[in-house]
């Protein structure tokens, strides 16, 4: 592949052009001034070529040199526009790798959650069948709405088992109170019981004799 083929910026091209054409006229006016013998005099014709020529090829130096300078100014603006870009794309790596580390946290706390043994689960709900039965108006409720319906069913029923038991247990508390009044009285009616004895015995052996 030639350089031609290579390059195709347009001012490269056109600095490659004035470079072939400033070397071609360098080489040309090298041969103008080897042509002429080098024992006769010159002549002013020939200085006058010669000063043309040369000027010519001042001319296209000047041209190099303000394309190469266009070049070095065009190199350091693209470097620096690359730079730029290059630190664009690192941010923008760095943030997909952030969001990748974060997508993989994500997973694994949904993995976590949907793995995780609730208390809820353990909890002896009444089935889905017969709890609709009971409810038809969650009969078009969702997994969750209907897991959460059942829950409610579920502590409804405990608090009015737990105020049964409540109710129960001070009922048997009001027994054993009673009861140990009862004891109680029975123990006082013994010790009325033994003190009649006692007091009636004069009167036994009274009527003994």
């Amino acid at each position: 592949m030639t350089v031609d083929e290579t390059v195709t910026d347009s001012s490269l091209k056109m600095t490659l052009e004035i470079s072939r054409q400033t070397r071609d006229h360098a080489i040309a006016l090298l041969d103008l001034a080897s042509s002429h013998p080098p024992t006769s005099p010159v002549s002013s014709e020939f200085q006058l070529q010669i000063s043309k020529q040369q000027k010519l090829l001042i001319t296209y130096l000047a041209q190099l040199r303000g394309l190469h300078r266009d070049a070095h100014v065009g190199a350091r603006q693209t470097k620096a526009q690359t730079a730029e870009a290059r630190q664009e794309i690192d941010r923008l790596h760095l943030a997909l790798q952030n969001l990748y580390y974060e997508e993989r946290h994500l997973q694994g706390e949904i993995v976590a959650c949907e793995s995780y043994d609730h208390k809820y689960q353990q909890l002896p709900l009444i089935p889905v069948d017969q709890f609709l039965a009971d409810h038809p108006e969650h009969a078009g409720a969702d997994e969750v709405a209907l897991t959460i319906a059942r829950i409610d069913h579920e502590h409804a029923e405990r608090m009015a088992l737990e105020e049964q038991r409540q109710a129960l247990l001070r009922k048997k508390q009001g027994l054993i109170a009673d009861n140990k009044k009862r004891k109680d009285d029975l123990a006082n009616l013994d010790k009325d019981l033994e003190k009649f004895i006692d007091a009636a015995k004069p009167i036994q052996k009274t009527f003994e004799r």
